[in-house]
């Protein structure tokens, strides 16, 4: 007797096992069914989410070019020597870091031994987590073209720390631009 043989007869001899056997196949459609209109709408909302994260950036650069106009002036960093350009930096990242709710606690430019053009300034500020996307965004987005090298961030150690000041943390960052020379 063949195994088809045998299943055959033992679901005419019991109907109950044939239901049995009905009701499992039916839940196991459902569940792939549920899993699949959970997952669409878990893309769904995904989407949605995405979407209106876009709008919000679109929105964001919209204020941006609204309160600040139009992005202009030279990529590089401007000064008559290489010592003026570092100081135009160090005002540029500076006022970058106020704007953002932060305080610059030390600064140190590096105009020598860098590659011809090349300002690099390292600072060391206190920032609220919040202001720190500000001051990236601010840093990398605007005139003259700046880059962040080094970011180093630092929550606030120990309950007395946390206690003064919960949301400040300790940035150093190093931020460098190109300085083209003394225009002629």
């Amino acid at each position: 007797m063949s195994v088809s043989t045998k299943i055959e007869r033992a679901l005419t001899a019991s109907p109950a096992i044939a239901a049995a056997i009905y009701a499992a196949v039916f839940v196991l459609l459902c569940a792939a069914t549920l899993t699949a209109l959970a997952d669409l709408y878990g893309r769904k909302n995904a989407a949605a989410d995405a979407a209106g994260l876009l709008d919000q950036l679109r929105d964001r650069r919209a204020a941006v070019a609204l309160n600040n106009g139009p992005i202009n002036g030279s990529p590089f960093l401007d000064g008559p020597s290489v010592t003026v350009a570092g100081a135009a930096l160090l005002q540029r990242v500076s006022t970058a870091i106020g704007n953002a709710g932060g305080s610059v606690q030390s600064s140190q430019v590096e105009v020598t031994g860098n590659p011809a053009g090349v300002v690099k300034l390292v600072v060391s500020a206190e920032l609220e987590l919040n202001g720190l996307q500000r001051l990236l965004y601010d840093l990398e987005a605007g005139m003259p073209f700046l880059f962040v090298e080094q970011l180093d961030v630092q929550a606030p150690q120990g309950a007395t720390a946390a206690a003064a000041s919960p949301t400040r943390m300790h940035v150093q960052l190093a931020v460098s631009g190109e300085w083209r020379g003394a225009v002629k």
